[in-house]
């Protein structure tokens, strides 16, 4: 009886360790929750974190001031987003309501052109996210979610954007692609397959990503069954794959290893869409997840999104 007593004790009075990953000390913070639907983080060369509010607007928060201000209103519906590594911002325009179903390039001056809208002469169903590759070629997926405008395209696939324009199509062995990101060394390409319907895939896709961008045999790294799959993905500099998924209890930031090895899993308190490094040292992890923003300290720390 006292053991079990001592046990007890000993048992309320111990501290709560952090998952791993995270920072010891360290836990979630939330930054801003006043956000339709937040998605796409992504550091700007200022250093301040871009993000979406689906609702139709780009917002910038400020590290320094703790202050989110709005960047860009309307947004063509903007999802997505990573600055490349001249410091400009390319956006996935989405569809819905004022979406420009386009990626879209933000100049340093504040002029927003168009990079791409259209593929065989038919416009994109709704671009969703997006990576760079040392080239910086850009790929994005193009599912649909969301949005009763007419559709061109008969798929939901991965595209290429080349340095001169020319939008290729890249993956289309998929039924509903969402987040994607390439490995630090280049050489594999990673899908996110999140259907909405439980009954369709939801899984982590791997492709060998040659050097000309075109891709490999897809294999299958991991199978979220019936649960909520990936929405949003970064890696580190060791290559493992940092991917928000799940909703509720099973909601948060998932850790996999290369080959996708389930090896951490840290819980948000909201269903989170996307996440990105930054800081100094880029072991810093922002989190989009339902109306907020958020960000904890890791051990570990983030490929460059634009790598040269």
């Amino acid at each position: 009886m006292f053991t079990v007593f001592v046990y007890a004790l000993l048992s309320v009075s111990a501290p709560v360790e952090s998952p791993p990953f995270v920072a010891a000390g360290e836990k979630l913070e939330k930054l801003w929750g006043e956000g339709e639907f937040t998605e796409g983080p992504a550091e700007g060369p200022d250093g301040c974190i871009y993000f979406s509010d689906i609702g139709n607007r780009i917002m910038k928060f400020d590290p320094k001031t703790g202050k989110t201000t709005t960047y860009r209103d309307p947004s063509g519906r903007s999802n997505g987003m990573k600055f490349d590594a001249e410091g400009r911002l390319i956006v996935c325009e989405g569809a819905n309501t004022g979406g420009n179903r386009r990626i879209s390039i933000t100049e340093k001056d504040g002029t927003v052109k168009t990079l791409a809208d259209k593929w065989d002469g038919k416009r994109f169903n709704s671009p969703n996210d997006l990576t760079l590759d040392s080239k910086g070629r850009i790929y994005f997926s193009d599912p649909r979610y969301v949005g009763n405008e007419m559709r061109d395209l008969e798929n939901e696939s991965v595209y290429r954007i080349d340095s001169d324009g020319t939008v290729s199509l890249v993956v289309k062995d998929v039924t509903k692609p969402n987040g994607l990101v390439i490995s630090p060394d280049g050489k594999t390409l990673y899908v996110a397959e999140s259907n909405s319907d439980p009954k369709l895939p939801r899984q982590l896709l791997a492709y060998p990503l040659n050097a000309d961008g075109i891709v490999g045999a897809k294999k299958m790294l991991y199978d979220f069954g019936k649960e909520r799959g990936i929405d949003g993905m970064t890696v580190t500099t060791e290559g493992m794959i940092v991917a928000t998924a799940g909703s509720k209890g099973a909601g948060g930031v998932y850790f996999f290893s290369p080959e996708g090895k389930k090896l951490s899993f840290l819980q948000t308190t909201e269903d989170p869409s996307n996440c990105c490094f930054a800081g100094a040292d880029r072991k810093t992890l922002y989190i989009s997840a339902g109306v907020s923003l958020y960000r904890v300290k890791l051990t570990v720390s983030g490929a460059p999104t634009a790598p040269k």
